[in-house]
């Protein structure tokens, strides 16, 4: 096995859930990444604010991390959101409104070394797909298969502007 894309990536992760950011700790040993954490707005906040990373992983609920994405995109920092309860259609469209790198379910924190592998090596356009690729089934679960009619001139721009192999829309 070659060298990780993690391998020497300042890594900031912010979640309230003490295990959730073990869970990310340990997921990544073995990667050569440089895991930082924080557990409230302040702490991510003065973090963001005064060093620099590589990567930016933010809870949305319990830690104000849509305040702290706008913050940290300020900085051109790459951002992938991580949820659980905020696992919604509005989420991830403010996430992507908002500058997010990408969107990830905390079902699958598991896959979380080789998804932020792909957030390091491939483009915005090929990372937005997986994102949608792997909420696309759960969204569908969760909300009924036309999740995204409700913002349909959204989706079908996002569409476009990922050059999507087949539409969005759900219809």
């Amino acid at each position: 096995m070659g060298t990780s894309p993690l391998n020497g990536k300042e890594i900031l992760a912010v979640d309230d859930e003490d295990d959730v950011l073990q869970v990310l700790e340990e997921s990544l040993t073995g990667y050569g990444a440089k895991l930082d954490s924080a557990t409230s707005f302040e702490e991510a906040r003065k973090k963001i604010s005064s060093l620099n990373y590589d990567l930016v992983v933010l809870d949305i609920m319990g830690v104000r991390g849509f305040d702290l994405l706008q913050l940290a995109v300020s900085k051109n920092l790459p951002v992938i959101m991580l949820t659980a309860h905020a696992a919604t259609p509005n989420a991830i469209k403010k996430s992507i409104e908002l500058g997010a790198r990408a969107y990830l379910l905390k079902d699958e924190l598991a896959d979380v070394p080789a998804f932020l592998e792909d957030v390091l090596q491939l483009s915005y356009q090929e990372v937005w797909k997986k994102s949608l690729e792997t909420t696309d089934g759960v969204f569908g679960k969760k909300f009924g298969p036309e999740w995204r009619i409700s913002e349909k001139e959204f989706w079908q721009k996002l569409g476009n502007d990922l050059k999507l192999d087949k539409s969005v829309i759900i219809t």
